[in-house]
């Protein structure tokens, strides 16, 4: 069956417009169709290259039992995240006021006038590690809403009152060491063994090392810089650099930077060209600015539209599997690189046990050898997974997004003189 988002121009939600879930955008119909009906509301946020998104929506959207109770006892609406951050923003605050953390899918139950009683992220097919079944949720809720109505109400106005008198809306006081303060903040967290900052989950937050890499530069302060390099470097000998293809995945699931959540951004890799060209500009370490120009071919070669406009994001999936384009088997390297596949493999950690998942993701962390030369093997490998199966491309071309890819391009530029 069809449903509205079929009018819809965003990926994301086109891949929905199949479910057999009635799926509303977000629109008056939808909320004046909650209140004449008397239902609660079903918010799903997402995005179109987002692994747990497609997880729910495989197990949970796209089953004709769990679509009969949403469309028996919900209103349900859809929305793409990067089309409508706004709408993302407020129901995020709400996913973290309710769970303490946040993510995609974002799961928001709330009234018709939108004021959300229930909030979490994605919520399996079977009941594990602490999270209900959907479904089971879904009808505890729907009873819920019949028997106890009044409550969901107070719960609604709860929320909102609290979020309202907390600092997520409010004033905040802004200490005059405030820098300092952060600056000490990072310190403390920073993982001097394998760089970046905190527990796994790894972000790359090129935002705070771009701060960091300019209090250095103010105050003279080594270690900053110490650790500003020390994450860079840790990250382009990783697998969350995409050796092969160039360009950065989103974050890595471990401490070491070796494997990613394979999802590629427009605006993470605009912000690492920054953060690694502002990195050579200070140090002229070759490898920060070929880092860059790697990145930023990438984005050229994959993500620019011919228009040239720049596209959002590719996916961390293909046929199905979380990272099955970017990951390798000794036997497939050896087989494309011949004579050389042995030395590759030696080099970027590819082994018949392998490094991930029994398969292998092309790594440096283990060599410390840059001054071999891999290019040849590098194009045979490239064009060899181009091939073999295909990515999802988001080709949205947000207009925020895109000015700070110009903007990395225009820093890149300045410090490289590369026309291109």
């Amino acid at each position: 069956m069809s449903n509205q988002l079929n009018k819809s121009t965003s990926p994301y939600l086109l891949q929905h417009a199949e479910n057999p879930v009635n799926w509303y955008i977000w629109c008056d119909e939808a909320f004046e169709t909650a209140k004449r009906e008397n239902k609660p509301i079903f918010l799903s946020i997402g995005y179109s290259t987002c692994h747990w998104c497609h997880v729910m929506a495989h197990e949970s959207f796209e089953d004709e039992k769990t679509a009969e109770i949403l469309n028996k006892h919900f209103i349900s609406i859809k929305v793409d995240r990067e089309e409508r951050p706004d709408i993302d923003s407020v129901y995020m605050a709400v996913c973290q006021a309710f769970t303490g953390s946040g993510g995609w899918p974002t799961s928001i139950f709330m009234t018709w006038d939108k004021k959300p009683f229930f909030a979490g992220t994605y919520f399996p097919v079977r009941s594990q590690y602490g999270m209900p079944r959907f479904s089971d949720l879904l009808m505890t809720i729907a009873e819920q809403w019949e028997k106890n109505q009044e409550k969901f109400l107070e719960s609604a106005d709860e929320i909102i009152a609290h979020l309202k008198n907390s600092n997520l809306n409010g004033k905040y006081n802004i200490s005059e060491n405030i820098i300092e303060e952060a600056v000490k903040h990072f310190k403390y967290i920073y993982d001097s063994v394998y760089g970046g900052f905190g527990r796994a989950p790894k972000f790359p937050t090129p935002h705070n090392l771009l701060f960091l890499m300019m209090y250095s530069k103010i105050s003279n302060d080594t270690l900053s810089m110490k650790m500003v390099e020390k994450t860079l470097i840790q990250m382009r000998k990783g697998g969350i650099f995409d050796h092969i293809g160039g360009g950065f995945s989103r974050y890595s699931t471990d401490k070491y930077f070796l494997a990613p959540h394979f999802e590629k951004m427009l605006y993470d890799n605009a912000l690492l060209i920054m953060a690694y060209s502002s990195a050579y500009s200070m140090t002229k370490t070759p490898i920060y600015l070929e880092t860059a120009e790697k990145t930023a071919n990438y984005i050229i070669r994959e993500m620019t539209s011919t228009d040239g406009g720049f596209y959002s994001a590719q996916d961390a999936d293909s046929d199905g599997v979380e990272g099955k384009f970017y990951t390798f088997t000794l036997d497939e390297i050896l087989n494309v690189l011949g004579e050389s596949g042995q030395r590759f493999a030696e080099v970027f950690d590819i082994t018949a046990k392998g490094n991930f998942e029994s398969v292998n993701i092309p790594n440096r962390l283990k060599s410390n050898d840059t001054e071999l030369d891999f290019s040849d093997e590098m194009k045979n490998l490239y064009e060899y997974r181009k091939n073999r199966t295909r990515l999802h491309l988001d080709d949205k071309i947000l207009l925020s997004w895109n000015s700070m890819m110009i903007a990395a391009m225009s820093t890149l530029y300045r410090i490289s003189k590369n026309e291109k």
